[in-house]
């Protein structure tokens, strides 16, 4: 039986992650920092198949006890502050989590379990303003947030380590994937959850900020099938992970609006508004400056072609189909909570 110890277990990657590995006869480790009240939703139908354990990205010598403990074959790190605007309030803390933490975990493992086979949970937000369109393996990174930043710099020691110590580290290049498991915070399950809501008269209207980025989304379930393919290979090396389309905020918005079957009506600060006739709409979605970034990222989208060649992965679920499975899920979650 392999072993296999998760950071951010309690996150949609790794709740997704951890029902893969049971499935393929794993046993899981997952770890989870030590807080008075701990989110186990999107775990808490693992709780008795998998074993949880306490430490804290921040603390190295935490890392070393769990890793001496689990003695675990693969290392999925995931932990981390993940929410780019957050980022920006938060730079140092981002920082410490997104960049050190990465750090801490290839040494903990280097030291106390050398023949373990690591994975790095890199981004697309690293491309930033992008150089090359579509982004692969080989297009440079220009990160456009303190989280972008961070995680080219996770990026680069993952590589480090590999070339120095000749660790089996790897990095997973993963562009934009969603779920129902996802955090209210992002704006596909914004989008989502508000939009039951609105069908449900729970809410008026949706606030957004900038409708026009265009992002490459896939389906979480989908992608963390990829990073345990890239622990199974001969030699470690670092993929691309993107459904190979961009759709832009407002596409998202839209569809999501029609499959809830809702007329929908734009207004805001700068913005024409459209869709249904004023006399006759029922919803309104505001743009907002307080929701734009800093600085933005107009486009991305990912050529997976290495990794469908190498590893044998494609996406399984397309843009519609992930967006009807998000309000699907939101329109049955808040009529249950009504």
């Amino acid at each position: 039986m392999k072993k296999a110890l998760i950071t951010g277990i309690t996150g949609q990657d790794g709740s997704y992650l951890a029902d893969y590995l049971l499935s393929l006869g794993y046993r899981v480790y997952g770890m989870i920092r030590r807080s008075s009240t701990v989110a186990y939703e999107r775990i808490h139908h693992l709780i008795d198949d998998i074993t949880i354990l306490n430490a804290d990205i921040l603390d190295q010598t935490s890392l070393m006890d769990i890793m001496a403990q689990a003695q675990p074959d693969e290392i999925y790190n995931l932990a981390a502050q993940s929410f780019v605007p957050t980022s920006w309030n938060q730079p140092v803390l981002t920082g410490e989590f997104t960049a050190l933490g990465v750090t801490r975990i290839l040494e903990s493992a280097r030291r106390v379990v050398p023949g373990s086979r690591i994975y790095q949970a890199s981004s697309s937000e690293m491309f930033g303003k992008v150089l090359t369109v579509p982004q692969n393996e080989k297009t440079p990174f220009y990160p456009r947030s303190p989280y972008g930043a961070a995680k080219v710099y996770g990026h680069w020691i993952t590589i480090n380590y590999r070339e120095s110590y000749n660790q089996f580290a790897c990095s997973g290049i993963l562009f934009n994937h969603e779920s129902p498991r996802r955090g209210h915070e992002f704006v596909t399950r914004k989008i989502s959850h508000s939009v039951a809501r609105i069908k449900l008269g729970q809410i008026q209207y949706l606030e957004l900020g900038n409708i026009d980025s265009r992002r490459d989304w896939g389906y979480a379930g989908d992608y963390v099938k990829a990073m345990h393919l890239m622990l199974q290979q001969p030699e470690p090396e670092d993929y691309v992970i993107s459904t190979g389309e961009t759709h832009s905020v407002r596409e998202f918005c839209e569809y999501a609006f029609e499959h809830a079957g809702i007329p929908i009506e734009w207004t805001g600060e700068g913005l024409k508004e459209q869709g249904v006739d004023k006399k006759t709409g029922q919803v309104r979605v505001k743009i907002s400056p307080k929701y734009y970034r800093p600085a933005e990222v107009d486009l991305l989208i990912g050529d997976s072609s290495k990794a469908q060649d190498k590893l044998g992965w494609k996406p399984s679920v397309r843009f519609k189909d992930l967006i009807e499975m998000m309000v699907d899920h939101d329109l049955k979650d808040c009529a249950d909570l009504k």
